[in-house]
């Protein structure tokens, strides 16, 4: 395979800046800002967050999930008996990752997570369509299968089982993860990006964040 020569390709930021007076208090209240100007621009998958999990022993392993909600925390619906369902039960840390090419920003994301409650994961999970739902309860996410088969035959069974209302799967759910630390990444000309960093130094009560410009 012949690839062009990676080295060469060079894409020039220059859309706009980023200043700490541009900042809302809260980092999950500016991924939010952020998102919505995302979708507004009509950026495609803007919801499409890269989640890296670990094992109790370091090993990593990154995949991209989707954003389904913002509030003190990342939200987001998987499979808890999957790859990453082990890796948060081993080790309940993870790091996200949101990159929007269209408007030349990225967000990095660091800290702790959790289920979220029972009611939140029947709320989302009966908002989704009937062929997800089936979907969720069809596939051992992460589990070696023979062939194709074997799921369509899954599919079809459950299919048959739950024609209209399809209850929520006991092993599938969402997480948040709540962040202790937030990068903000606005391109520059000759790679001189903005960045800033939110650290959190005090969860009492309301939360109080530390806000430092870094280099790039």
């Amino acid at each position: 395979m012949n690839l062009p020569d990676l080295s060469a390709i060079r894409t020039d930021y220059a859309r706009a800046g980023l200043s700490e007076e541009d900042l809302d208090p809260s980092p999950t209240t500016q991924i939010a800002k952020w998102l919505s100007e995302a979708i507004a621009a009509g950026h495609p998958e803007p919801t499409a967050m890269s989640l890296a999990t670990a094992t109790r022993d370091g090993e990593p392993s990154n995949r991209v999930v989707l954003l389904k909600g913002v509030d003190h925390g990342l939200v987001f619906f998987t499979n808890y008996e999957s790859a990453k369902g082990r890796d948060l039960a081993a080790n309940p840390r993870a790091a996200a990752n949101l990159f929007w090419t269209l408007l030349e920003r990225q967000v990095r994301v660091r800290g702790s997570v959790a289920k979220v409650t029972p009611a939140e994961s029947e709320a989302y999970f009966q908002s989704r369509p009937y062929e997800s739902r089936i979907g969720a309860w069809a596939s051992a996410q992460s589990e070696v299968i023979s062939d194709r088969s074997v799921l369509d035959a899954k599919t079809a069974a459950l299919k048959a089982r739950y024609p209209t209302a399809v209850p929520l799967p006991p092993f599938w759910g969402g997480y948040r993860l709540v962040p202790d630390t937030v990068e903000l990444w606005q391109g520059r000309p000759s790679r001189l990006h903005d960045r800033l960093r939110y650290t959190l130094i005090s969860a009492e009560k309301a939360p109080r964040w530390k806000v430092e410009r870094l280099s790039p």
